[in-house]
């Protein structure tokens, strides 16, 4: 034994004479950067904050040290410059073979930004070309900023815009000095639930971090995967350039075979990957085969026509098997190849139940959807929206095409919830929602209650829920933007009717954030509530029928008259889907077909009547051919009297009582309204208040 003594202690010293040479040799990653960096309001910034966590991601081969300094600025001249800060020094010293830096956060200070911005690229440049001076081969990234969210205390008084300013100029830095960019913003962006206090990430934003990093460092984002939009059974938009989109790992080769057609794409930097095909006219079934390394993806069954985007509250996400004469159409379904159905369902129904802990890690997560392409047949159509199905069954039968219709509706959602967050945070009416919504009277107490009943349980003090002002659109439109679409038809407004101006100024404001994203002018179709017993539902119904005049390429489909006085779900859904479908008829297909009911033009006095006249209207009528009922005038006293009408062509004739000064006309103004004018087509007129011209007196 004792003569094996030093052969043993011999192989020792080679084992570590090797294990330090393995440690000299590992590659040494700098994390330079702000209290975000740091780790500021972790529980244990050196286990938790990201750079720790891109340690264990990282590996061996790999040393990962934190530089950040919190408070600091990359202005030399800012607050707290970080040029002469310690971790500055000992990050340069350090001659990393990695750096990546992170600042710009603080110089959102008004200390700072206003006055010194010109010379924020140069600042920058200085510290890159310093890093490279002690180690020319340095692999340099620099990052777009992770969030500042609305509730920060300077966020209106500057730094939301400020922010976006440093974020185009980091950009413009990384092109100029051939550095790598890192974005660590955008998915961060939609997690405000990570972020108490309105600028640190919690542990868990931390990791998600890490993995973006880990991402650009090693280039390994997953291997091969498509946008979830792209299943089997889907409907491709016709007459339209065809993309073909996902992820793989950076660098790879990814080849997509269609029709005979093969196109190779090289992933970008973030593992991003997009093949276009030339727009084709309608057909199928076909095959598309994406391929990348050893992965191998096929989908099959896919056709090509007219996809549609079907959204809004329960009216929309109402079920066919639960409207009118629903259960016989169910059994019709069996078998119609033409329709494909995307319903992404909610995890969870936003009922009076209290969510498990399942549910509201999940809903935090933007996991409250999930769905793929099927045929329309008796299975799947039961559940899906008997408006979408219903529209889409008009249109295959008019124009002898595939449809394609994706469902992404929530019941009880407010319109704020289908806003993008930019949007909104841009948007001073309303900006402040995004943090106070569940106590502003912006939004509807019964949503408010609602959402407090689903989140009894939450922990996290910024718990997401699909009435949060952006949730729907971050959660589902957005997965949806880059997928070419015909357009869309929407049925909501129940969950805004308390307050009408508000919601004036948001539906435009949602259609253009909508059009935006798609990068189209979208076709936009909606319908108007129905009647109800609701005060405030006669002037909200007025209110969107102003609102289409506001909005180019837009129509909007009357259903007052297939309301419940009780029921804000009423089940006659295939008349309020028809009168959708001819207005798609009409503008987007350009069928000879009358789709609008009378619309009311001017409202003139003459001697002891009033005249109404009306576009789209030949020859007025009533629905029941019974007398005209529906119409008040509201003399200068504010008084509201019922008045007899009567119909002569495309107009109305009110008689005026004595002695009375009147300043306006109503139509279909009571909550639940029989009012029965329709025109040639038997559409009927929306519900409206005309001011009397005075110009036209005699």
């Amino acid at each position: 034994m004792k003569r094996n003594l030093p052969l043993f202690v011999f192989l020792i010293s080679i084992f570590s004479h090797f294990e330090l040479a393995a440690q000299k040799t590992a590659i040494k990653v700098a994390c330079i950067g702000d209290s975000v960096t740091a780790g500021y309001l972790l529980a244990n910034p050196t286990t938790d904050s990201y750079p720790s966590q891109l340690q264990i991601m990282m590996g061996e081969k790999y040393e990962v040290k934190n530089f950040g300094h919190s408070g600091a600025t990359l202005l030399k001249k800012g607050s707290k410059p970080y040029y002469k800060t310690k971790e500055c020094t000992d990050a340069i010293s350090y001659k990393p073979d990695i750096a990546i830096i992170h600042l710009g956060l603080n110089d959102t200070d008004p200390r700072n930004w206003p006055n010194y911005k010109e010379e924020f690229d140069a600042d920058y440049s200085w510290l890159i070309d310093t890093l490279k001076k002690q180690n020319p081969a340095v692999k340099i990234y620099i990052c777009r900023m992770t969030p500042i969210f609305n509730e920060h205390s300077r966020f209106k008084s500057g730094t939301r815009d400020w922010y976006w300013q440093i974020q185009s100029h980091i950009e413009n830095i990384a092109k100029a000095n051939q550095v790598g960019l890192i974005d660590l913003h955008e998915k961060l962006y939609p997690r405000p639930d990570l972020f108490p206090d309105a600028l640190h990430p919690i542990k868990e934003g931390a990791a998600i971090l890490a993995q973006t990093v880990y991402g650009n460092i090693t280039k390994d984002f997953g291997g091969l995967k498509l946008a979830a939009v792209f299943t089997d059974n889907m409907v491709l938009q016709r007459n339209q350039p065809i993309p073909i989109y996902g992820t793989a790992n950076g660098g790879d080769l990814v080849e997509v075979t269609f029709k005979q057609q093969k196109k190779v794409a090289t992933t970008d930097q973030y593992g991003k990957w997009k093949i276009t095909f030339p727009a084709m006219t309608h057909g199928g079934p076909y095959e598309i085969n994406i391929r990348s390394n050893a992965r191998n993806i096929v989908l099959k069954n896919i056709l090509f026509g007219d996809v549609w985007f079907c959204s809004g509250q329960s009216n929309m996400a109402f079920q066919l098997q639960n409207s009118e004469n629903g259960a016989a159409e169910v059994k019709k379904a069996i078998a119609n190849s033409t329709i494909r159905l995307f319903n992404y369902k909610n995890i969870r129904e936003t009922d009076d139940t209290v969510w498990d802990s399942i549910t509201l890690l999940k809903t935090n997560q933007l996991k409250f959807f999930s769905g793929s392409w099927s045929v329309c047949d008796s299975t799947s159509a039961k559940d899906f929206s008997a408006i979408a199905y219903y529209f889409g069954k008009n249109i295959v039968h008019e124009e002898n095409v595939p449809v394609g219709l994706i469902q992404v509706a929530v019941g009880g959602s407010p319109i704020e919830s289908w806003i993008d967050r930019y949007t909104l945070e841009h948007d001073d009416k309303v900006v402040d929602l995004l943090t106070n919504w569940r106590k502003s009277d912006f939004i509807m107490p019964w949503v408010r209650e609602r959402a407090g009943v689903n989140l009894k349980n939450a922990t996290n003090a910024k718990q997401r829920h699909p009435y949060d002002p952006s949730y729907n659109f971050e959660a589902g439109v957005a997965h949806f933007t880059k997928f070419p679409i015909k357009g869309v038809i929407w049925y909501q407004g129940e969950s805004n009717a308390h307050n009408i101006e508000l919601y004036e100024h948001l539906m435009p404001v949602m259609v253009q954030s909508w059009r935006k994203a798609w990068g189209t002018n979208l076709l936009f179709y909606y319908v108007q509530l129905s009647s109800i017993d609701r005060p405030t539902w006669p002037a909200f119904r007025d209110a969107q029928n102003r609102i289409q005049k506001q909005i180019p390429n837009s129509g909007m489909a009357v259903s007052m008259d297939y309301g419940d006085v009780t029921n804000v779900h009423p089940i006659k859904k295939k008349e309020v889907a028809d009168r959708l479908s001819l207005l798609a008829l009409r503008y987007t297909y350009g069928k000879s077909v009358t789709a609008n009911g009378p619309s009311p033009l001017k409202a003139v006095q003459k001697e002891n009547t009033i005249i109404v006249s009306f576009a789209f209207a030949k020859q007025l009528s009533t629905a029941d051919k019974k007398e005209l009922i529906g119409f008040e005038l509201v003399t200068d006293k504010g008084i509201h009297i019922q008045s007899k009408a009567t119909i002569i062509k495309n107009q109305v004739i009110i008689g005026i009582p004595k002695d009375e000064k009147i300043k306006a006309v109503l139509y279909a103004w009571k909550p639940f309204t029989i009012a029965n004018l329709v025109n040639e087509a038997h559409l009927p007129c929306s519900t409206f208040r005309l001011e009397l011209n005075p110009l036209a007196e005699n």
